[in-house]
C-alpha cells in the first residue's frame, strides 16, 4: 500500500488532519524533520483527534534517515509538486509507491525533487491560484493511488 511522506510540515493542523486520513486508510505516515512543531502540539493533536492512535507513524529526524529507511523497503519516490512534470490523474501507481509532500511554504527542496523516480503535480484551472491546501493534496493523491490499486470497497 503506498506511503505518506510529509518532509518539514510546518502546520500542526494540516498534519494532524493528513494524520487523520492516513488512519481512516490505513496508511503509513512518515514525517521527516525538522518539522515547525513539536509532535506534542495540541493543535496536531487537536487536528488528529482522537484517531492517533490509529497512526501508523513513523519519525525520521532528517531526509537521510528516511532514504536509509526508504531503500531498506524499496518502492517508488513519487514527489508532488506544483513543478511537477506528470499530472497524477495521468500517473499509474504501484503499491509500493512512497507519496512525497514539502512543507506547506517551500515545497519538495529541489535536490529531493532531483531524486524522485517521478514528480506529480495536481491540475487547477486557475492560475492565480498557487496550490492546494496540503492536507487536501495529500487526501486527492492518495486516495486515487487506492482508487487505482482497488483499495476502495
Amino acid at each position: 500500500m503506498p506511503q505518506v511522506v510529509l518532509i518539514n510540515p510546518q502546520i500542526p493542523p494540516n498534519t494532524g488532519n493528513i494524520a487523520r486520513t492516513c488512519a481512516a486508510t490505513a496508511t503509513e505516515l512518515h514525517l521527516v524533520g525538522p518539522l515547525g512543531f513539536e509532535i506534542t502540539d495540541r493543535y496536531l493533536k487537536r487536528a488528529g483527534l482522537d484517531y492517533w492512535p490509529h497512526v501508523k507513524l513513523n519519525y525520521h529526524e532528517s531526509y537521510h534517515t528516511f532514504l536509509r529507511v526508504h531503500q531498506q523497503r524499496g518502492g517508488r519516490l513519487l514527489g508532488f509538486s506544483v513543478r511537477g512534470n506528470i499530472s497524477y490523474i495521468q500517473y499509474e501507481f504501484h503499491p509500493d509507491d512512497w507519496l512525497l509532500f514539502g512543507s506547506e511554504t517551500t515545497g519538495i527542496p529541489e535536490n529531493i525533487l532531483d531524486i524522485c523516480d517521478s514528480t506529480l503535480y495536481i491540475p487547477m484551472d486557475q492560475p492565480g491560484v498557487r496550490s492546494l491546501n496540503l492536507s487536501v493534496s495529500v487526501a486527492v493523491a492518495l486516495f486515487e493511488s487506492r482508487r487505482q490499486l482497488g483499495y476502495l470497497r
